[in-house]
């Protein structure tokens, strides 16, 4: 089943989330909602879906990236869940366009820590460990925003705001200089 994707300007996106207990996340009801989300970010398409992001104020967020764009340090990551992290930034800032589907239609230049390490549980309520650089740790920083309330929006150089279309365009030409 698919989900709705809120769009900013609702309150469970600004809200901050409830943690997971291991039997909560072993339950149907999570495992349902983890199933749908999953379905729901494929769908959309997104590289990332966080749970308040459909209406759900859970420290719970999916990933799954299939991209290959080396310029960019984006390496395909497989599908899994992120329950209850806890992020550590790395040294070192890099700055990207980055969009949202829950501000859809428009993409800022926002800076992130180059690399992360996330602790959380998986979809089993088993502890895992994650070091990410490059795409993958911008990913992460910016699902765990929207478990804390905070949108790319309140990280972004504001004067990049943008349209995806016009920000299309402005790449395309630059690209044909």
């Amino acid at each position: 089943m698919l989900l709705k994707i809120v769009q900013v300007g609702v309150p469970v996106l600004r809200s901050g989330t409830c943690p997971l207990t291991r039997d909560e996340i072993k339950g149907a009801e999570i495992q349902q909602a983890i199933e749908w989300m999953r379905e729901t970010m494929r769908e959309a398409p997104g590289v990332g879906l966080a749970a308040p992001q459909v209406g759900l104020p859970l420290r719970l967020a999916v990933i799954e990236d299939i991209a290959d764009v080396p310029e960019k340090e984006r390496k395909p990551v497989p599908f899994h869940v992120l329950i209850n992290p806890q992020l550590t930034l790395g040294a070192g800032v890099v700055e990207h366009y980055e969009g949202c589907l829950s501000l859809d239609g428009f993409q800022a230049l926002v800076p992130r820590a180059h690399a992360v390490t996330v602790d959380a549980l998986d979809h089993h309520g088993e502890p895992v460990k994650i070091e990410a650089g490059g795409w993958y740790a911008r990913i992460l920083q910016h699902e765990i925003d929207h478990l804390d309330g905070t949108l790319y929006i309140d990280r972004m150089h504001t004067r990049t705001f943008t349209t995806t279309r016009n920000l299309t365009q402005l790449l395309t030409s630059d690209a044909g200089e």
